[in-house]
């Protein structure tokens, strides 16, 4: 559903501004989550907790979530996918530095792996190397910071409050922009960013309902099932295929994300 969603997104970023459309799927989100809770009876799940946290976390989702948008209008599905699974092994890079936790020269060296990953999609060569990689590659630099953050909210606040609050400061940081190049909307365009915003939506619920439920370890392989969603929407959609490089990358890249997450259930035990 995620990788659908980005699909969506991708689609309109031919036609409409990266802004316009992650700020109109932020507030869609705002409308939709408060008016259902409110609704339910659940108004209490809103209450924001500690509102420096939210603030940090919005914050740092808003970077992710425009480069990563803005990312996917210059490279494949795929390979915007496969930059995202840095995510991960930055995660372990800087939680020592955030979080204070220890890490072992394992997970270091499973650290150094997947940027040794990284590089072989960025593929240099006398020919330069393929920069736009680097923009998803800082989307996830921003969402590794936002799950790092994430984890220091545990018990503040609740998941969907996280997800209100969130996409209430990326609506709010994105709106002055969007007002400034507003582009005008197709009946087809509207239909799209629904789409595109009920998809994101009820993916992001479903991820929190299941980190809810089961352990991150166990989990954190399915992540990278995302690089198949993406491989297969890109060619539907664009006719698109990564180059072996990608692949190549990509695979060091996840076996690195999957080492480290190995390598942390064997500490958890």
């Amino acid at each position: 559903m995620l990788v659908l969603s980005d699909a969506t997104a991708k689609l309109l970023t031919e036609s409409l501004g990266v802004v316009q459309i992650v700020c109109i799927r932020a507030v869609l989100l705002v409308i939709c989550l408060t008016l259902f809770f409110t609704a339910s009876g659940k108004r209490e799940v809103l209450h924001p907790g500690d509102l420096k946290m939210q603030l940090i976390r919005g914050t740092l989702a808003c970077g992710s979530v425009y480069l990563f948008i803005l990312g996917i209008s210059y490279v494949q599905l795929a390979e915007a996918a496969a930059a995202s699974y840095l995510g991960p092994i930055i995660m372990t890079a800087l939680a020592p530095v955030i979080l204070g936790e220890r890490v072992g020269i394992h997970r270091w060296g499973a650290v150094v792996l997947g940027f040794v990953g990284m590089l072989i999609m960025l593929r240099p060569s006398a020919n330069g190397i393929a920069w736009a990689m680097l923009i998803p590659a800082s989307a996830a630099v921003f969402g590794a910071l936002r799950d790092l953050f994430t984890r220091k909210m545990r018990s503040s606040g609740h998941p969907v409050s996280v997800l209100l609050y969130s996409n209430l400061i990326i609506a709010g940081l994105g709106l002055p922009f969007m007002l400034w190049n507003w582009q005008p909307l197709s009946l087809t365009q509207t239909a799209i960013l629904v789409l595109s915003t009920s998809l994101i939506g009820t993916a992001h619920l479903m991820h929190i309902q299941a980190f809810r439920l089961e352990e991150a370890s166990v989990l954190a392989p399915f992540r990278y099932t995302g690089i198949i969603w993406g491989v297969l929407f890109g060619y539907l959609f664009w006719g698109d295929l990564p180059d072996r490089w990608v692949l190549v990358g990509a695979v060091v890249v996840i076996v690195s994300g999957l080492y480290i997450y190995w390598r942390e259930r064997i500490r958890s035990r």
